[in-house]
């Protein structure tokens, strides 16, 4: 605009040169804005590297091309054959050799047709960004690009761009493409007959390539060499080897390291270059160990297998294996199980056990009840069927009993561990906590892989972090990544675990047995491991999460179409191929102990709780600082005794004979008749001295059937109903209590207090009477 003000201003200038001079501005202005803002408008393939650059997999372009993404730098090798052969001026012109195009311009003459182009690399790359036919017009057009394209790029970024979308014969466009294809490595480290190779390739792919044409493709090449060694680039030596090299005879598969994850870059981030924090090497010895496994497992019909390791210290993923075989389409292998929601079975009971501990209400050594339950009409069992009465709470989760988990949970309140775990980052709780009920600790909910092994990965980060800085304040914790320099900062969560909780918790589950028949507690040379499996229900889904300092590991058998096999336990199959994988990865020492977050405390010995002044027997342990609001031992009375300890008494009533004071550990009925079974020691509440009066809590309770329980009596071979098989546990092992079924006597029994019964359908009552007057009634329902 001030030009042509001037120009209006200057009435001295000749309206023919003012006209001139608005014709070059106008030249200028378009020779400026004459290039593209984008060169190449094309589609890219989807890359995946692993940490170091090698190259782990890729999924083609759109257009079906194997076109790379571009590159920043050409390798050395192929540049210097490059130039050599396409461009030996390359450096010294501004993108048109005149002396070149001239000398073109003459051969073409004299021969009556096109048969030398004189282009410069950068007309050849305004040529391939084009893709217009060969004509004398578009030749002016591609020097005049030429041109400006010197003044927009540096000579490497015109060298990168010529290379990342040269034609290579086929579907293969650009030097990194052609270079794994060809030669099934990377540019950078090819040989001078490989890179001289590729350098003439692109000169007329279409008619000189490996399948057509090959002994021209060879002189050519081997010409190029011989230049290179007449310019001395390359010695005698070099030259001699690199003439002995054979061509290629067909392009060469693509790598399939990790493939699942190549495909979940690709759906998420296709046409990029991925970086990925995977470990070639780590990855390869995974799926070797996987391979080897599935010929064990598939003699059992259970084909898929997924893995995953996470570096705990840099939150990175090292090893990523959806799943085994990804080129088989015959058994849902190329399912990412990495990713896709299974039945969690047990592996959530160390979450629940960390968050009660945090929370004040549970100690690790506290009693649960482990006996026959039925909280409306849910009926968990343990897996052995078996019953212990009472199991320390740490004992529980080592030996991962369902029945003191779930009264766990049932304490905890299935809403708040439901927000406990969303919190952990379980994305697939898409239900309201009603939905799953108490079955969430037993793998009522569906879960991935990902975000349980990003659970336990959480724990480990917090504890570490907390024993290097001794607080929480600049923590950050987010999901584990797999691209370097990275993170996702939506995934970013608060403080949720507690460094002691945590601590505790992986102390418990570094004791569940391992696999291995030998004693690996006696072995200095076997490292610890805090490891947890999980079982879903009909032998679907086995799983295996295990923790150090330093690693994560989590693995899944089954089969990816749901079908359940017998022996599919997260023990027998999941926890051996996770051993395996520790045994690939580096040892480390085990997690320190996080004083600034345990107190020390009085245990009951017995109970596991806060000792109360009638716990004769304690412990002085570390317990975390909010267990101090837990109960106090409910289980230890002090009673009045004759002196021989065989009855109890009233002060009232002991007579001559005298009496003492006794502490006793007392467990309800029911949890004691079981309880016994296992503990030989275990001494009953004695009964009363004669005419000294009662117990004033009720002695009895029934095993089976629990209160308000809805009963099934299958058809006998005879065409008679089933029985039912009622169950009681007493306090006095000699008393005989006397049964009654809608207030009709039944009969009675002694020690041993089991009545087989076939009430008809309907509601009923059942009443039982001892022989102190003590009444226990029960609501039960018949059904078909």
């Amino acid at each position: 605009m001030r030009i042509l003000s001037f120009l209006q201003a200057e009435n001295k200038i000749a309206p023919k040169k003012r006209v001139i001079i608005i014709v070059l501005i106008i030249v200028i202005v378009a020779y400026g804005f004459c290039l593209p803002k984008n060169l190449f408008n094309v589609s890219y393939s989807t890359v995946v590297v692993d940490r170091n650059n090698e190259l782990l997999g890729a999924r083609i372009a759109d257009d079906n091309q194997w076109r790379f993404p571009e590159i920043d730098t050409v390798p050395e090798k192929f540049k210097t054959c490059l130039v050599q052969f396409e461009d030996q001026y390359f450096y010294c012109h501004w993108g048109v050799n005149p002396v070149s195009i001239g000398r073109a311009v003459i051969q073409n003459v004299k021969q009556g047709k096109v048969v030398s182009g004189g282009s410069t690399l950068s007309m050849q790359t305004i040529r391939i960004s084009r893709n217009r036919p060969r004509t004398w017009f578009t030749k002016i057009k591609e020097i005049i690009l030429a041109t400006r394209l010197e003044f927009r790029y540096s000579k490497k970024k015109i060298l990168a761009l010529y290379a990342s979308h040269a034609p290579f014969g086929g579907n293969v466009v650009g030097l990194e493409a052609a270079s794994w294809r060809y030669f099934g490595r990377s540019p950078q480290n090819l040989s001078w007959a490989e890179a001289a190779t590729l350098a003439v390739l692109p000169n007329s792919p279409a008619l000189i390539n490996f399948s057509r044409n090959r002994k021209l493709l060879l002189e050519k090449r081997n010409r190029l060499l011989g230049k290179l060694y007449a310019n001395s680039v390359i010695d005698e030596s070099t030259y001699e080897l690199a003439l002995s090299e054979t061509l290629p005879s067909e392009p060469l598969p693509l790598p399939q390291i990790a493939p699942h994850l190549t495909t979940y870059f690709y759906k998420n981030d296709k046409g990029k270059y991925c970086h990925s924090t995977i470990n070639k090497n780590m990855q390869l010895q995974v799926e070797n160990i996987l391979e080897r496994w599935y010929g064990e497992f598939s003699q059992n019909d259970i084909k898929n297998i997924a893995a995953i390791i996470i570096d705990v210290r840099t939150n990175q993923v090292l090893a990523y294996c959806g799943n085994i075989n990804f080129e088989s389409k015959r058994s849902a292998n190329q399912v990412d199980i990495i990713r896709s929601p299974r039945s969690t079975g047990s592996i959530l009971k160390p979450l629940l056990y960390c968050a009660m501990l945090q929370e004040g209400q549970l100690l690790p050594k506290m009693l649960l009840p482990d006996i026959p339950v039925n909280i409306n009409g849910f009926m968990p069992q343990n897996f052995n069927k078996e019953y212990d009465g009472a199991v320390p709470a740490s004992e529980a989760l080592c030996r991962s009993l369902n029945i003191p988990m779930v009264c766990a949970l049932r304490t905890y309140s299935v809403p708040k561990f439901y927000d406990f775990l969303k919190k952990a980052g379980y994305t697939t709780l898409n239900r309201p906590s009603s939905h799953y009920g108490l079955s969430l600790i037993l793998g009522g909910a569906e879960s991935t892989l990902w975000d349980i092994v990003s659970s336990y990965n959480c724990m480990a980060k917090t504890l570490n972090y907390y024993l290097a800085n001794k607080d929480y304040t600049s923590q950050t914790l987010l999901q584990p990544d797999f691209l370097i320099e990275e993170q996702t900062v939506k995934s970013k969560q608060n403080k949720l675990y507690n460094a002691a909780a945590i601590w505790q918790t992986f102390e418990v589950i570094k004791e569940v047995n391992r696999p291995e028949e030998i004693d690996w507690r006696n072995i200095p040379s076997m490292q610890k491991i805090a490891w947890k499996t999980g079982t879903s229900y009909g032998f679907r889904d086995a799983w295996a999460v295990g923790v150090t300092p330093k690693y994560v590991v989590g693995v899944w058998v089954g089969n990816a179409n749901g079908e359940g096999r017998p022996g599919l336990t997260g023990a027998k199959t999941a926890g051996p191929v996770m051993f395996d994988i520790f045994n690939i990865l580096p040892r480390t020492k085990w997690f320190d102990i996080p004083y600034g977050e345990l107190i020390e405390s009085e245990i009951c010995r017995q109970s596991g709780c806060l000792k109360s002044r009638f716990c004769p027997d304690t412990d002085t342990v570390l317990i975390c600082k909010e267990g101090i609001k837990t109960e106090i031992c409910r289980y230890h009375f002090q009673i009045n005794v004759t002196l021989d300890g065989r009855y109890r008494v009233y002060e009232n009533c002991a007579g001559d004979e005298g009496m003492r004071q006794e502490s006793i550990f007392i467990l309800p009925p029911v949890w004691e008749w079981y309880y016994k079974r296992h503990h030989s020691d275990y001494k009953s509440l004695p009964p009363f001295k004669a005419g000294c009066g009662q117990q004033d809590d009720m002695p009895m309770q029934f095993i089976y059937p629990q209160k308000n329980a809805v009963i099934s009596l299958p058809k006998q071979l005879d065409g008679k109903n089933g029985t039912v098989i009622f169950e009681l546990a007493h306090y006095n092992s000699n008393a005989t209590v006397y049964w009654h079924l809608d207030q009709e006597y039944v009969g009675s029994t002694n020690y041993f207090h089991q009545l087989s019964l076939s009430p008809p359908l309907g509601r009923h009552v059942i009443t039982v009477v001892d022989n102190e007057g003590n009444t226990l009634s029960s609501n039960f329902q018949i059904v078909k």
